[in-house]
């Protein structure tokens, strides 16, 4: 079966990169008569993003294109979840937790997360859940998710937040360490002051914790730290690898097969990597595929090149969740 277990809606910042890809996303799937240039297509295409903007990423408007690649891609299964840090009812966990004083690195993720967080939860929660039935009655399930980020000892703080809803999975991930956002391309200088084994290690055991929190029904990209091509020898990670391992095993936890570092950013590598899929798969440890699209036209990317490889490893299922139950479908080419 095919599934999309790590489907986003939008994410700032709103640059002209964004309405680009915005625009021509809107008109995916669409045959155009009108002579492209003039001012005709300028006025409507104004018009086409106005009301995507004004509507919001959860509005139909937007939700329908994910639907509609999902059925032209035979993706029977889709997870949207939108990032903790884009909810306003959030930003005290953030502002706790992500260096934001008045160092360059401070005020440039201070901007950021206040271009990122403009959403609520609530709006989000309810809306996808509003949408299911619709997507059903195309053949499609719509999951509900968040993606949470963890930090250390605010497990207390998280908790709270993901309570105020009724999700059908929570994935946990890794996106700061010691308050700096690691994968944010503007701070990529930041990997140069590290040595980079030490940093590898403080990732790995923050993503250790977080699999040990229980609070998550799996861990995104487990090896997101390797972003910008900086890592270690492969030595020095297979024990890193194995503690991770062992703590997903131990606590029961899945793990995701993740594209979005293969077409999204310089590495060019799924997640994780094939020797610690390899452990993965080796100690049985549940896992699920994923896109992490941003945009409708990337929902399903390299989903089917993945259940091929997982296929060719052995794999035989795949993990799907409903109600925070964890419920494993059967893995198949066809």
């Amino acid at each position: 079966m095919r599934v999309d277990y790590h489907v986003h809606l939008e994410e700032g910042p709103y640059t002209y990169r964004w309405l680009e890809k915005t625009y021509q996303n809107l008109l995916m799937g669409q045959s155009s008569l009108e002579n492209k240039y003039s001012k005709q297509w300028v006025s409507n295409a104004l018009q086409k993003l106005s009301e995507r903007v004004t509507k919001g990423a959860y509005d139909s408007i937007w939700l329908d294109l994910y639907l509609e690649n999902a059925i032209r891609k035979g993706i029977k299964e889709v997870g949207i979840v939108d990032h903790l840090y884009r909810f306003t009812e959030c930003r005290t966990y953030f502002e706790k937790n992500m260096l934001l004083d008045d160092t360059p690195i401070g005020t440039l993720q201070k901007q950021w997360l206040d271009l990122v967080m403009t959403e609520s939860m609530d709006h989000f929660a309810e809306s996808i859940t509003r949408n299911k039935e619709k997507w059903a009655k195309q053949g499609v399930r719509l999951k509900v998710g968040v993606e949470a980020d963890y930090f250390e000892d605010r497990e207390e703080d998280l908790s709270e937040l993901l309570s105020k809803h009724h999700w059908d999975f929570i994935n946990g991930s890794v996106h700061f360490i010691n308050g700096w956002g690691f994968d944010n391309p503007k701070t990529i200088d930041e990997f140069e002051k590290y040595d980079v084994t030490a940093l590898y290690e403080d990732f790995f055991r923050i993503v250790e914790k977080a699999t040990r929190s229980g609070l998550f029904d799996f861990i995104s990209h487990l090896d997101n730290i390797k972003v910008f091509g900086y890592r270690p020898h492969a030595d020095r990670l297979l024990p890193m690898y194995k503690k991770v391992i062992k703590a997903l095993k131990e606590m029961n936890t899945a793990t995701e097969v993740n594209a979005g570092l293969y077409y999204r950013f310089p590495v060019k590598e799924m997640c994780p990597s094939e020797p610690f899929l390899d452990l993965l798969i080796e100690e049985n440890i549940p896992l699920l595929l994923s896109s992490d699209a941003h945009f409708p036209e990337d929902l399903g990317a390299y989903i089917n090149e993945n259940i091929k490889m997982l296929y060719q490893k052995g794999v035989r299922q795949i993990a799907t969740f409903e109600k925070r139950k964890r419920i494993m479908m059967p893995l198949s080419l066809k």
